[in-house]
């Protein structure tokens, strides 16, 4: 009876263990694909981009802006990002400034010409629409690997490609969302779906990634960025073009006087 009694108890405590184990290995796997995806598109220096907007409302109706976007990557820390408008011209000149942070709050500032201000967007308002836009200024930063926690899910087929289906959960306490499911493809480790659940936990958006492209033989950057408000009904499309690397950028092209002198 003693031996039965050591025997149920040491295979409950290895129950337990296994348990605790497979939770442990739930997160550390979903950290790992997150890492590994961040080191692929690391070393990429500097590059500019141009975009199209476009904005549908719950009818379909739609109008379009278009942008340019610099981008500087910084050793250590987030990357520095400018995006600035060029049409239609009751937006033209309008520019963000966003300097992203691998841990503490990102900065942005955004330039209003017809009033001729910087304006700083205060930390509790990251969650906010981007110029009218579904996405919020929190998505405009880059996603660094330390503003999440992560828990793998499962793998599975999307459009016919095997993914990784893990959750990330943010670590700022001000982010508009309380998680994100994010389907990335096991071969080039790039996103190709993300769910977005409000501070209420409930179902708000979905972005969809589509048309990679390879830069320089190693950086893939998503032509299309659709990202969809189930809430609203309305939805934004990001188009991407004309991407060029190692184009010189600098700090001094991403200080708060290039926000001024944008052209």
């Amino acid at each position: 009876m003693k031996l039965f009694n050591t025997l149920l108890i040491t295979l409950l405590g290895l129950t337990a263990f296994a348990t605790h184990a497979l939770a442990e290995t739930a997160e550390e796997k979903g950290l790992a694909i997150a890492i590994e995806s961040d080191n692929r598109k690391n070393g990429f220096g500097d590059f500019t981009a141009d975009l199209k907007m476009i904005l549908r409302n719950r009818q379909g109706e739609e109008s379009i802006r278009e942008l340019r976007s610099r981008n500087l990557e910084v050793e250590g820390d987030g990357d520095k990002s400018l995006t600035i408008f060029d049409r239609p011209q009751d937006v033209k000149g309008t520019a963000l400034l966003t300097f992203s942070h691998k841990t503490g709050a990102d900065d942005q500032w955004l330039y209003l010409p017809a009033l001729k201000r910087v304006k700083r967007i205060a930390s509790n308002n990251k969650s906010g629409p981007f110029m009218g836009s579904e996405f919020a200024y929190e998505d405009i930063s880059s996603q660094e690997v330390e503003k999440y926690t992560y828990r793998f899910l499962r793998e599975e087929s999307l459009d016919g490609e095997d993914m990784f289906v893990f959750e990330r959960y943010p670590v700022d306490r001000k982010s508009g969302y309380t998680r994100q499911v994010v389907w990335m493809d096991k071969d080039e480790y790039r996103e190709r779906k993300i769910v977005f659940y409000d501070r209420k936990n409930a179902l708000l958006k979905t972005l969809t990634f589509a048309g990679y492209e390879k830069h320089l033989d190693k950086f893939w950057k998503a032509a299309e960025m659709d990202m969809v408000n189930h809430q609203t009904g309305k939805s934004t499309k990001l188009v991407w073009s004309n991407f060029r690397f190692g184009t010189g950028l600098g700090p001094r092209d991403f200080d708060r006087n290039s926000l001024k002198r944008a052209r």
